[in-house]
């Protein structure tokens, strides 16, 4: 499986992204089910880190949206990710943006995607967990429904954290995907302490029904001044949220003008995103000056990348894009690259 991804790219290429994605992972969970996945996997260096409390095996992840349902928590959990997170989840169940909605751009190695949050809603998605028994490290992604006014997007964000709560290791905020109107504007630094300080009574009361603690993380998008930056870091300290992953898809244009695809809407990620992602992670990393962790995401395509995040301030990297490009490989390299 491992070797054989480069001589099985070009037939996955030549499809639809989005049915590509999906016969992929159909794929993998038919090789784990019969112990295939298991036997191929690398023997890998376990290198343990502790962050947010958290043991995890090595510092290398899935970034959320690539198993949006939780659906493919078994075959996923034959690559070697440290962690694994899933979602982004919404209360209902809802389809996303039109399709086609994701587009690759394979001169710069990148993707741009509209999804949407298009997933189960969160009950099927706590249905998938506890059917999957994955034993490993598991962050669950939360949002709003695309017709929730900001207004009320604390009440969808409090709904999630109170379903997923007892599944997850942790828990991750997205006020930063580019494909639902209006979610970026929560990350100002009035809207997100306000709703920051909503999910933090939330995850107290909840801490004290479960007894246990589940960390919060907030993720962010890259394209925020650097001014911004340093306000979201000020209200992560004051609000004493656990975690920050850094970045979403960006925007911006620029490392792909001229390229098929390149002007469509959506938020673009891999190659391209990189220096920016790191750039952020930079920023943060000096406004916070180690008040909580950073997990990096963002262009992260070799283990050279995932140790540039790491000398950048992050604890952990994230990957999604890389893997589409360079396949399951690419994780037993960046866990090579920056083990402790």
């Amino acid at each position: 499986m491992y070797k054989s991804y480069p001589f099985a790219r070009p037939l996955l290429f030549a499809l639809d992204p989005e049915t590509a994605h999906a016969l992929a992972l159909d794929a993998l969970d038919r090789a784990a089910r019969f112990g295939i996945a298991q036997a191929l996997a690398p023997r890998l260096r376990v290198s343990r880190v502790t962050v947010m409390g958290i043991a995890f095996p090595n510092r290398v992840g899935l970034a959320a949206g690539l198993d949006k349902n939780a659906a493919h928590l078994r075959g996923l959990a034959t690559l070697g990710f440290g962690f694994l997170e899933v979602g982004t989840v919404t209360p209902r169940a809802q389809p996303g943006n039109p399709k086609p909605r994701m587009f690759r751009l394979p001169k710069s190695e990148a993707l741009i995607n509209r999804l949407g949050f298009n997933n189960d809603g969160v009950d099927a998605l706590v249905a998938n967990v506890a059917q999957s028994r994955y034993a490993g490290v598991l962050g669950i992604n939360i949002g709003k429904n695309f017709d929730t006014p900001n207004e009320r997007a604390i009440d969808d964000y409090v709904t999630c954290l109170r379903a997923v709560y007892p599944h997850a290791h942790y828990v991750t905020i997205n006020v930063s995907s580019p494909n639902t109107q209006g979610l970026r504007d929560l990350q100002a630094e009035g809207a997100l302490d306000t709703l920051l300080e909503r999910l933090k009574h939330e995850q107290d009361a909840l801490a004290a029904s479960h007894g246990r603690y589940v960390p919060l993380a907030v993720k962010i998008a890259p394209d925020l001044t650097d001014d911004a930056l340093r306000g979201i870091a000020r209200v992560l300290v004051a609000r004493a949220i656990d975690g920050v992953i850094a970045t979403n898809t960006t925007l911006a244009r620029d490392a792909v003008t001229g390229e098929p695809h390149a002007q469509e809407a959506g938020g673009l990620s891999g190659a391209p995103l990189r220096e920016r992602a790191t750039a952020v992670v930079r920023t943060l990393a000096d406004a916070l000056d180690g008040a909580l962790p950073i997990i990096g995401v963002g262009g992260v395509m070799s283990g050279e990348d995932a140790r540039e995040k790491l000398a950048a301030g992050a604890s952990l990297v994230q990957l999604y894009t890389g893997l589409i490009y360079r396949g399951p490989a690419l994780v037993a390299e960046c866990i090579d690259a920056i083990a402790a």
